[in-house]
């Protein structure tokens, strides 16, 4: 296993085994800039497009996966999905059974995420598409999680409507500097939040780019 992997892992302190087990697996190196490899192990975000967009710090993607509370063999949505880093442990967390859909609005990281998931031996498992993330992504739903890596004002009713029975979504809810992590779950036919820690994202950006 990967030493640089392994030490990020120590570093963050102790994690339930599934996520530290995907944290070791996944190659972060990978899904960074050239210019950032020297830092793909440290506990920060990284740049990844001149928009602002980032690959997030491996605590806050620890704690999404773990709020996320994966059983396995499930179909998931990330929305934002950036470098694809995150859907590739989700694809981890689920195993050869799940499935993990990716929605991202830039089609250069999608290009990019797409080959690079190729490579990695994700296919079939892992789907990024281009899109606006506040739609969610209709086509493939009802979703039995559905993960935002972006900063959104609410949990947008797209998502709710998207959503599994007894399924959640994650989401950093808040402003444009400051989120909390919550948890909406959808149970006996309620919608009840659960908040998490204080985070902080990109703030979610719509509009309707092309598919390519």
């Amino acid at each position: 296993m990967n030493a640089g992997r392994n030490e990020m892992v120590r570093r963050l302190g102790p994690l339930p085994d599934r996520v530290a087990e995907a944290l070791r697996t996944v190659p972060r190196e990978r899904f960074v800039r050239a210019e950032d490899l020297d830092r793909a192990y440290l506990d920060e975000p990284l740049p990844l497009a001149s928009d602002g967009a980032t690959i997030s710090a491996p605590h806050m993607v620890a704690a999404q996966l773990d709020w996320l509370d994966l059983r396995g063999a499930e179909k998931v949505l990330e929305v934002g999905s950036g470098s694809g880093y995150l859907v590739a442990l989700l694809a981890e967390m689920v195993g050869p059974s799940g499935v993990i859909h990716g929605v991202e609005r830039d089609p250069a990281l999608v290009a990019s995420s797409r080959a690079l998931l190729h490579e990695l031996g994700y296919d079939g498992r892992c789907l990024i598409h281009v899109g606006d993330g506040a739609r969610g992504w209709p086509d493939a739903a009802p979703f039995d999680r559905i993960v935002v890596s972006c900063a959104t004002p609410l949990l947008r009713r797209e998502w709710w409507e998207q959503l599994a029975p007894e399924g959640s979504i994650l989401a950093p809810v808040g402003g444009s500097f400051s989120q909390t992590l919550l948890r909406g779950r959808r149970t006996e036919g309620r919608e009840i939040h659960d908040s998490g820690p204080s985070v902080r994202f990109v703030p979610l950006v719509t509009g309707v780019p092309s598919d390519i």
